[in-house]
């Protein structure tokens, strides 16, 4: 029996800049990393990239004056709504000055007691000590700063993030409300910030009467005086690259997989799958932060990730249909049951069988697991093999 499972071994790059070619990048890199690593690719390996390459080569940027002009195209006078951003410097800060360099006025309704992704600006436990019904209690700034006091900086970055969305605009008021439709009050023109609500907060917003109502998701979607742009999600995706500039989601990157795919195919003889990975599906324990603030885990991969695990839970056949058995005699029953469920196609959905094993997309699980691996600091491997993952028990 072997007894090595999935590996997930990260590659380190080149620094990836404007106008390089990835496909000759990353296949260069994977084959030295395989080769110093005494492994091979084989079928159904999996190599993942980082979206933030994907996007620096193509060179998807856009400027604050770009979004601003965007703004200002969408919403030519009057104030304007923001509504639900998550509280983050890196993915929302810029595209916030920009909405404010763009119109007349910014009324900015913040979610509490934290953001769609978790970042916590005060905790439950305040809001239910000052009797508060987060459902339906509507705060101006004043109003919150008077019930919850000043110290609503984030549990990790030590950011007020009340102060500092102040700052990049001196015609940004601030307001609290988890109901998207009470900014209707201020005013009827309205940008819906959040990400993976939107659909149903832009709905609510036009079902209550509102005049034009935005995602960041149709912001910049063309190019605007030049800009990079993302036709299927806009601004979503979108970290910031300097105090004028962002970095968009990549777009095209069908293109990039396939290609990527058939040249590591033209040089190693293996059908090798390729995904395109951004932020994982995760959530911190300890600041009850959900990890995804891109749009999508994976917004390209080719056809051999479709669908999701059908696997049978092994510790459940140990204690219930195998229970009598052990040894070598279990474990070839444990690799029968396998070969039976593979060769028959058999599904598992609501059988008892697979109770536990929780199955998410491919490309989610993946996309975690590339993200994990990689980080988002100085490890400098944006490149993820992932060698053994459609192995079982049996092979």
């Amino acid at each position: 029996m072997r007894t090595i499972g999935t590996q997930a071994i990260g590659v380190r790059t080149p620094i990836i800049r404007e106008g390089d070619d990835l496909v000759e990048i990353i296949t260069e890199s994977v084959k030295t990393a395989v080769l110093e690593g005494g492994i091979r690719l084989e079928d159904r390996d999996v190599v993942g990239v980082t979206e933030a390459v994907v996007a620096r080569a193509q060179g998807n940027y856009a400027t604050i004056d770009q979004i601003a002009a965007d703004v200002r195209a969408k919403f030519p006078t009057g104030t304007v709504g923001v509504i639900h951003p998550i509280f983050s410097r890196n993915r929302f800060a810029m595209l916030l000055k920009g909405i404010a360099r763009g119109a007349d006025k910014v009324c900015l309704q913040l979610a509490y007691p934290s953001d769609e992704v978790g970042n916590t600006m005060i905790s439950l436990d305040d809001v239910d000590a000052h009797g508060v019904n987060p459902y339906s209690d509507c705060f101006t700034e004043a109003e919150f700063r008077n019930i919850f006091g000043e110290d609503t900086k984030h549990v990790f970055t030590g950011v007020d993030y009340i102060e500092y969305y102040k700052s990049l605009g001196d015609n940004i008021e601030v307001i609290f409300a988890n109901d998207p439709t009470y900014i209707l009050q201020y005013t009827s023109k309205v940008i819906a910030a959040d990400i993976h609500s939107r659909a149903r907060t832009k709905r609510r917003l036009k079902a209550a009467g509102a005049e034009a109502v935005y995602g960041l998701d149709e912001l910049l979607k063309a190019p605007v005086n030049g800009s990079g742009f993302n036709p299927q999600y806009g601004l979503l995706g979108s970290n910031k690259a300097t105090e004028e500039q962002v970095k968009l989601f990549p777009r095209d990157c069908d293109v990039f997989t396939n290609s990527l795919k058939k040249r590591l195919f033209d040089e190693t003889g293996h059908v090798v799958e390729v995904m395109v990975y951004g932020d994982g599906a995760f959530k911190d324990p300890v600041g009850g932060i959900w990890e995804l603030a891109d749009p999508v885990v994976s917004p390209s991969f080719t056809d051999g990730l479709n669908g999701q695990p059908n696997e049978l839970k092994l510790k459940f056949l140990a204690d219930n249909r195998f229970s009598h058995l052990k040894g070598d005699e279990l474990n070839e029953a444990m690799r029968e049951a396998i070969r039976e469920k593979n060769a028959e196609n058999l599904s598992l959905m609501g059988k008892m069988e697979t109770e536990g094993t929780t199955p998410r997309r491919y490309t989610d699980l993946l996309g975690s697991l590339c993200d994990l691996i990689s980080g988002s600091g100085d490890k400098g491997t944006p490149v993820v093999v992932i060698k053994g993952y459609f192995d079982n028990y049996a092979i």
